[in-house]
């Protein structure tokens, strides 16, 4: 039974009613296996029989024996059941249980679906992964997120606008438990069925619109330093947003800039700048930086506004930035990401 395959790969052949007797879900992104789980079950059991055939249980409350009895129950007036065991990484390395659990994987019931998750977004277990159908569920490419908003909004009750995903992916980006978070809160404060637009999650989310991290960093990359300055007590203030975030992201785009400023150097025309940047980043593949298509634009246009030796300059600037929010709490975050803007624009920003 041992095979491995994607989030997106499963997700569909469950939608298209292929069910198999183990899941083992590894990965670093916890929110989409508990949405894969979910789906799975959806598809496995009616929600009638749910009381009788669904067990959702963490490792650490079962030992050897319990764990033979949940996965060995047979179902009640239904087809199957099904067995989610989530936090494997509590169980000691040499627990016998992993034993109990192995021998099971051996021969599993054909009338319960277990699915396994490893919790930790460390190295799955070897046996396991041997013996169960594994799946990587690893964080979504930045241009899945919005469509994820979309549809956990969907799911909690109320309808989000286009513009209003956009604006809450900007402010909490793309770490799905935050915004679990505060799609939790708009779901709380939205009628049922609700459109929930862009002026109401700046409301409820508390951000305000053009003042996201998003905006805060085509600000700098614009030299609109001034600009930058006078958004980064508003920025920090943003749910999710912390210092380290806005100089990785900020570091990120500056690399990227560094890049179309060679390419205008070697010779390409202005003109073409967006095609060549999106070519590279399609032949590189990048992940977790955002719409490739959007990022080339950007930084095509940021580039003329800098020289290669300032881009330079500027990238060390975040660089060490990053390595100082990360170690002191002497100077406040806004101190540090200050002293870097101040230091991108000369005397002028200063003034």
């Amino acid at each position: 039974m041992a095979a491995s395959t994607t989030f997106g790969s499963i997700y569909r052949e469950v939608r298209d009613g292929t069910l198999r007797p183990v899941y083992y879900l590894t990965g670093s992104e916890d929110v989409l296996k508990d949405d894969l789980a979910k789906h799975i079950i959806d598809y496995a059991i009616d929600e009638g029989s749910r009381d009788f055939n669904l067990d959702v249980r963490a490792a650490e409350d079962l030992d050897g024996e319990s764990l033979t009895a949940l996965i060995e129950t047979p179902p009640m007036l239904a087809e199957r059941r099904v067995v989610y065991l989530k936090y494997l990484e509590q169980w000691r390395k040499n627990a016998s249980v992993w034993k109990v659990l192995e021998r099971y994987l051996e021969h599993p019931s054909p009338t319960t679906v277990l699915i396994m998750a490893h919790n930790d977004g460390g190295k799955p277990n070897k046996a396991l992964a041997k013996l169960a159908f594994t799946v990587a569920v690893d964080p979504l490419e930045s241009t899945h997120v919005k469509r994820w908003i979309v549809r956990r909004a969907s799911e909690v009750g109320f309808v989000i606008e286009d513009d209003g995903a956009t604006l809450l992916q900007q402010a909490v980006g793309d770490d799905l438990m935050t915004l679990a978070s505060e799609i939790g809160k708009l779901a709380a404060a939205a009628e049922p069925g609700e459109a929930v637009t862009a002026e109401m999650v700046a409301e409820l989310v508390g951000v305000r619109i053009g003042e996201t991290p998003d905006d805060w960093v085509a600000a700098v990359i614009g030299r609109q330093t001034g600009h930058a300055v006078t958004m980064l007590d508003g920025v920090l203030g943003g749910s999710g947003v912390t210092g380290v975030r806005l100089a990785i992201q900020l570091g990120t785009a500056l690399v990227g800039v560094s890049l179309a400023r060679s390419l205008l150097d070697s010779g390409t025309p202005t003109r073409k700048l967006p095609s060549a940047l999106f070519a590279a980043m399609r032949t590189a593949g990048p992940r977790g930086i955002g719409d490739w298509k959007v990022l080339s634009e950007r930084w095509a246009n940021a580039a003329p506004h800098w020289t290669a030796a300032e881009l330079k300059r500027a990238i060390r600037a975040a660089r060490d930035a990053d390595k100082a929010l990360k170690s002191t709490t002497v100077t406040s975050e806004r101190g540090i990401l200050m002293g870097m803007l101040l230091s991108f624009g000369g005397r002028k920003a200063a003034a």
